[in-house]
């Protein structure tokens, strides 16, 4: 059983139950779960790709593309994802059990979308630079979600948990 102190309240579940029945009922949630590895598999070639290009200055119009096909489907990821979240819980963006990876995602996306101007105002180079600090950024903030996704699947399986355990009693 979890303790609070007195100067702390109760944490609030990453799901309240309608917003669980919510999430799990949602095509948006299909379509989330579809677009992850999507992107993170883009992530990866596009990564290599601008690697390739830093070390040896070749590749630059293979690297440059595969840069803004990354962008695109981050923002493919986040315009469905706000859709998702109003869905689920009831707000765009910045609902309290995602805030602080919306937070980061906006960061994301600005250094995804400094790219797309240094594209048109920068040498080759520090754009390169630009896209890998936006895929260092992105990487963390893949990171926050897999943590939120594990979080969700342990409250669900303790949920059950305790289902089971008020069942069995209740057939005692």
């Amino acid at each position: 059983m979890t303790q609070h102190s007195a100067s702390q309240p109760p944490r609030r579940p990453l799901y309240t139950p309608e917003e669980r029945r919510r999430r799990d009922e949602s095509s948006w949630t299909l379509v989330q779960g579809i677009l992850a590895p999507v992107q993170f598999v883009v992530f990866l070639i596009s990564l290599y790709l601008v690697l390739r290009y830093l070390a040896t200055g070749e590749g630059y119009l293979a690297a440059t593309i595969s840069v803004i096909v990354k962008t695109l489907v981050l923002y493919t990821i986040m315009i469905t994802g706000s859709i998702w979240e109003k869905v689920v819980f009831g707000k765009y963006l910045f609902a309290e059990s995602f805030f602080w990876e919306d937070v980061f995602s906006m960061l994301v996306l600005a250094l995804h979308t400094a790219y797309l101007i240094a594209i048109f105002t920068l040498d080759s180079q520090t754009q390169m630079f630009i896209a890998l600090a936006a895929y260092s950024t992105y990487i963390i903030n893949a990171g926050q979600f897999l943590i939120k996704l594990r979080a969700a699947r342990l409250e669900g399986q303790r949920k059950d948990s305790a289902q089971d355990s008020v069942l069995a009693g209740a057939a005692e």
